[in-house]
């Protein structure tokens, strides 16, 4: 019995996993794949699976060592407490071996070797803005919020651009069973004089009326909203790999994608760093599992899993669509193809699926957002006034992403953008700097004796210096080309 419920929690934690990872960034990896090559693609996607689960590791370790340092804190403050109250003695300084030795500096394994306890044990959940301002300085914490802020803010500008738009598509789209051919311009008509680009901004504002005023509350029991979607995104995405096989099986696939184009790498590894994004929400999935020594084991099937479905679904989809009629949002493409998909009830499921799911993710991560605005900005021992926290906190997390949607919605661009950049920093560059600092700070403390048990396989220095430099040939590389292609239109 004992085994089986290990085996079941195992489950369960993988099934988490492959949910927070796999979400919109996935709808808009298809058309990513049919710009850069397939072949290109397919090298690129493998390689980024394996750099964010090198650095998933290097999260987990710093989780661990972060429960290491707090309790060694409470260790230190239990013997301060006791001194004090038993004798006149101070611990700030201990007489070891004929010399004074800071406790601040004194290994922690030479003072508590009571009992069998693991200091690297992950019990307390250590959330990635709490393990910055223990192992960074305040330069540090500052740029760490910021990077979180900024990726934040392109998650809302995604949904809410994402949402407007596979409304306008489904309202305005082609209802008479074409076979999907047809691709329209945002000055294209919707509704008589009514053109596609003002029914999009129509919906998008009706968008902000009814989750904006949830940016001013907190967002709560949302449990049975998350087992919903997730329900949803299996049906969804099952449907599109079964009905793309099918139409390939039938030898009606349209797509010829290119084997690989260079244009289009820049964009791609901007979809998929987002797509492959999770580090950030780590510390509240992986603490609550019980059978941790697993977990190393969990995370590989979980990106081999995540690594075969993207391409899966990928590859279903440029080979079963012509390269230049995939939409950003690949939902949108069955929405109006009769010849993929006859049941008019199924065209709308999966038009309407982003609605939903996204739908019960804007209040959350906006109230995410509003909160790190607050930490970046919090005084000590002091509060913000009503209209401070009330008011202004909420609408500087719900202004922007809402204006930079009613300027654009090409998804594959706000995507592209938001991983390149912030996924980057959240994804490559802070895993590596907490693991390196949080190696370098506990060594003085724990000793270099100790091991940590969560520690990564990818335990050499090389590694994060790798991490590191990849990231920063990545940033080159994309702003390089961003700026190259504005200079030649």
């Amino acid at each position: 019995i004992s085994f089986f419920l290990s085996f079941v929690r195992v489950q369960v934690g993988l099934v988490y996993m492959f949910n927070l990872i796999v979400g919109t960034g996935a709808l808009t990896m298809p058309k990513a794949f049919a710009t850069a090559g397939w072949v290109v693609s397919l090298a690129l996607i493998s390689f980024l699976a394996f750099m964010s689960y090198m650095t998933t590791t290097f999260v987990i370790e710093a989780m661990a060592a972060a429960n290491a340092q707090l309790r060694w804190k409470r260790r230190e403050q239990e013997e301060v407490s006791n001194s004090d109250s038993s004798s006149d003695y101070s611990d700030d300084d201990v007489n070891i071996r004929g010399r004074s030795e800071s406790v601040e500096t004194r290994p922690i394994l030479s003072v508590q070797r009571v009992g069998s306890t693991d200091h690297f044990d992950i019990v307390e959940r250590v959330e990635m803005g709490q393990m910055a301002s223990m192992f960074f300085n305040k330069v540090g914490v500052n740029m760490f919020y910021i990077c979180l802020i900024v990726y934040l803010y392109g998650d809302l500008a995604i949904y809410a651009a994402a949402v407007p738009m596979s409304l306008m598509e489904v309202a305005c789209g082609n209802h008479s069973c074409s076979a999907g051919g047809v691709k329209y311009n945002d000055t294209d008509p919707c509704w008589g004089p009514v053109s596609r680009k003002d029914a999009y901004r129509v919906f998008l504002a009706v968008f902000t009326l009814l989750l904006g005023p949830f940016t001013f509350f907190n967002a709560q029991k949302t449990k049975y909203l998350q087992i919903l979607t997730s329900l949803m995104r299996w049906i969804a995405f099952t449907m599109m790999i079964i009905l793309a096989l099918i139409r390939i099986g039938k030898g009606h696939g349209e797509g010829h994608p290119q084997v690989a184009q260079l244009s289009g790498v820049p964009n791609l590894f901007g979809v998929c760093v987002y797509s492959f994004m999770c580090q950030h929400s780590l510390p509240s999935l992986i603490t609550p599992i019980s059978e941790k020594r697993r977990v190393g084991a969990l995370l590989l099937a979980d990106y081999v899993l995540i690594l075969g479905f993207y391409s899966l679904l990928s590859f279903t989809a440029i080979f079963c669509f012509d390269s230049s009629l995939l939409r950003d949002m690949y939902t949108l493409n069955f929405t109006d193809n009769c010849d993929v998909l006859g049941v008019a009830f199924l065209r709308y499921f999966l038009g309407l699926f982003p609605v939903f799911t996204i739908s019960t993710n804007f209040p959350i991560i906006a109230v995410t957002l509003r909160n790190n605005w607050k930490t970046l900005f919090h005084r000590d021992g002091g509060t913000y006034p009503w209209v401070v926290d009330r008011i202004v906190f909420p609408l500087i997390t719900l202004v922007p992403p809402i204006i930079v949607a009613f300027c654009t919605h090409d998804l594959e661009a706000l995507v592209g953008i938001t991983g390149a950049y912030a996924g980057t920093g959240i994804q490559y560059i802070i895993p590596a700097c907490l693991v390196y600092f949080s190696r370098r700070h506990l060594e003085p403390v724990v000793g270099r004796d100790a091991v940590n048990k969560h520690r990564s396989p990818f335990r050499h220095t090389f590694w994060v210096a790798f991490v590191v430099l990849w990231a920063t040939f990545c940033l080159m590389f994309v702003t390089a080309n961003i700026i190259l292609t504005e200079s030649k239109n």
